[in-house]
């Protein structure tokens, strides 16, 4: 039993506390948000206008921009390949942790699905309320334009509104194209929508400049709730009114000007920024790199599906154990396969090599271009074919948990026929 914990504590430890740490902060920050926008004096009479759904809907946003910005660093593949590469930094534990950058990543993902349903959903109550509860006495605070206006024009012909429809599409899209069956089915669908996620944070930054939700600026000099001065200077009140009115002038400050109301200044892209900056960056690094020309040297075919390709690269060096994104302009120009190394290179030899199985559309099309008279038995393509051979682009090395076959004095190879 304590063998058994002590195994789960080094092989899952890291990750539930991670997990944990994660889950936390999610929690803080939505209630740290719900609870301003409940009690903050500033936002006093927008509350009382929209109500929870003020408070709910700002706390989902503030828990949108929270995964927005840890999203994209799970996938700087370069940036946790360095960081592997730093064991004097890293434990062993630490990088076993990056090895689940990509369940990570798929959790901010489905957090930021969740949330953008709740966060629908409150701001289509908000809509309502903008109608219904029209307030006559702050016109500058409402969203709507008269009162029992339709919810869906208020929608409609806003900046937040139209926005907001546009993001809800394109999330539509890239959740139901990450699910397994489509991934597996039909890689292309998911990768084209999944790259619709550049589009999806240039509207999530547009989407706070509407300034639907306004605060009040002057809390010096209007407290809320307090009495406007007009009340104090009735005349035709009665005795017992007027000593009413001077209880209650005690009880609440009077008035020294109108309540004035502003939009917040966009702060949504106060989180994406750096994450976006240090994403984009690594993406037109890698780029750059991988324009580099790559010549295949070598190409066998393998029993049940299998090909064998054998590459040289200018500067490649890689590690036991790490995977390349490999790009074939022929077949597509856009779509990055990834493939476990499976020949690294030396002082002596330069070479590397994958193997791949023809299982899809994008290897079948790859292997039609490898062998266009695929013939049975073991097919080897001499380097004085080269020439015949497609253009490909070679992204990497990156870093895989197959890195630490090496550091164990045992290790299990596991075929899945």
């Amino acid at each position: 039993m304590a063998l058994s914990l002590r195994s789960w504590v080094a092989n899952e430890g890291s990750k539930n506390i991670l997990l944990v740490v994660w889950l936390t902060v999610n929690a803080v920050v939505f209630w740290r948000t719900f609870a301003l926008y409940s009690y903050g004096p500033q936002y006093h009479y927008l509350h009382q206008i929209l109500g929870m759904g003020l408070c709910v809907s700002r706390a989902s946003a503030s828990l949108l921009n929270l995964n927005c910005c840890l999203v994209l660093l799970p996938m700087c593949r370069s940036l946790l390949t360095h960081l592997r590469g730093t064991h004097k930094v890293w434990a062993r534990s630490g990088r076993r942790l990056l090895d689940q950058s990509r369940s990570f990543h798929s959790a901010c993902g489905t957090a930021i699905c969740v949330f953008s349903v709740i966060h629908v959903s409150a701001h289509l109550v908000n809509a309502i309320s903008f109608s219904v509860k029209f307030s006559d006495e702050f016109p500058s605070l409402n969203m709507a334009q008269y009162r029992g206006q339709d919810p869906r024009i208020i929608i409609l012909t806003t900046v937040p509104g139209v926005t907001g429809v546009l993001m809800v599409v394109i999330l539509f899209l890239m959740f139901t194209a990450s699910t397994h069956c489509i991934r597996m089915s039909s890689y292309e669908v998911f990768w084209y929508t999944h790259n619709l996620f550049i589009l999806f944070y240039v509207i999530l930054m547009v989407h706070a400049v509407g300034g639907a939700l306004k605060y009040q600026t002057n809390l010096d000099t209007h407290t809320p709730g307090c009495m406007p001065t007009n009340h104090s200077s009735a005349e035709d009140t009665s005795t017992n009114q007027e000593r009413e009115l001077e209880d209650w002038q005690q009880r609440e400050p009077i008035c020294r000007e109108e309540a004035q109301f502003q939009s917040h200044f966009p702060e949504t892209w106060l989180w994406v920024l750096v994450p976006l900056c240090v994403y984009c960056t690594e993406r037109v690094c890698r780029y750059i790199r991988s324009r580099t020309p790559v010549t295949i040297v070598t190409v066998l075919s393998h029993p049940c599906d299998v090909i064998e390709v054998r590459m040289l690269k200018d500067g490649f060096k890689a590690k036991p154990g790490q995977y390349v994104l490999l790009n074939c302009p022929s077949v597509s120009s856009f779509e990055n396969h990834p493939f476990t190394l499976t020949m690294c290179p030396t002082e002596k030899k330069r070479t590397f090599g994958i193997h791949l199985r023809v299982v899809g559309d994008w290897t079948e099309r790859f292997s039609q271009l490898l062998f266009p008279e695929v013939s049975s038995g073991d097919h080897i393509l001499p380097m004085m074919q080269q020439r015949n051979f497609p253009k490909v682009c070679v992204d990497g090395p990156f870093g895989s948990p197959s890195e630490e076959v090496f550091g164990y004095e045992q290790s299990v190879l596991i075929w899945e026929g």
